[in-house]
Parts: structure tokens; C-alpha cells; sequence
């Protein structure tokens, strides 16, 4: 029986990310962002966070262990906030402290929702200034 999936966040530095990115990628879970992607774009001394979302469990690959997906919310070297999604092993999760209060946690899953993809940021930088300055404009 799978553990229960944990209702909580967690934050990480940025060298405990790359661990955990990198053990996603020895496993070979297919949600998880290129370490060396991350080690290019992510702020060397931010914090991150990470919220499990839902179990995923790959039946047709037995040899893949359980885990669980995380929604990230990461800092980039430009001091924005994006958010990605990442494959967690559940004692790898269970051993990240708790750190944060209720009301950080309530914030930080508010910041993930709102916050652009990878991806669309990705897009966005590929694009120039001009593309940063259109998508900051209020609406």
C-alpha cells in the first residue's frame, strides 16, 4: 500500500534541489527538469518549495518505484518565481524538515498557482526584452 500522500510544503536550498532533481533523473521519472537546466537558471542561494500533489505509480514499468509528484515553485536568476513539476521518492520527501507555518504553506501553494510554467518562461526569455516587458504590463 502506497504511503499516504503528505498535505504539506517543504523548502529546499538550491544544492538540495539538484539532489533531488538529480536522483529524480538516476530513476529515471519523467517529471523532473534537466539538472544541468537547473543549475544554469535557478538562484544559487534561494530557497524553493516543493507540494505533493499526487501519487504516481507507473504500472506498466514495475521497476520504477513509487513516487510522489511535486509541484515546484523555484527561484530563477532573475528573482522570479516559477513553478514545474518534480518526481519525489516518498522517503526522499519524508526526510526534507518542516520548516514553515500554516500561513507560509497557504502562501507559498497560492504563489505556485499563480506563478508561469517553465516552460512559458522559458518562451518568454527566448523571446527578448520585448516579450518581458509586454507580459509585465497590467491589465
Amino acid at each position: 500500500m502506497a504511503p499516504p500522500l503528505p498535505r504539506t510544503v517543504r523548502a529546499v536550498d538550491t544544492a538540495q534541489l539538484l539532489d533531488l532533481a538529480q536522483e529524480a533523473a538516476m530513476h529515471g521519472f519523467s517529471q523532473r527538469l534537466p539538472v544541468d537546466w537547473l543549475q544554469e537558471h535557478l538562484a544559487a542561494e534561494a530557497t524553493h518549495y516543493l507540494f505533493p500533489r499526487l501519487v504516481q505509480r507507473l504500472r506498466h514499468r514495475p521497476e520504477v518505484p513509487l513516487q510522489w509528484r511535486c509541484q515546484q515553485l523555484l527561484t530563477v536568476r532573475t528573482g522570479e518565481q516559477i513553478q514545474g513539476l518534480l518526481d519525489v521518492l516518498p522517503d526522499t520527501f519524508d526526510k526534507l524538515p518542516e520548516t514553515l507555518d500554516t500561513a507560509s504553506k497557504k502562501d507559498i501553494v497560492s504563489r505556485i498557482e499563480r506563478a508561469v510554467t517553465q516552460r512559458e518562461w522559458v518562451e518568454r526569455m527566448a523571446a527578448g526584452p520585448s516579450a518581458v516587458a509586454l507580459s509585465e504590463e497590467p491589465v
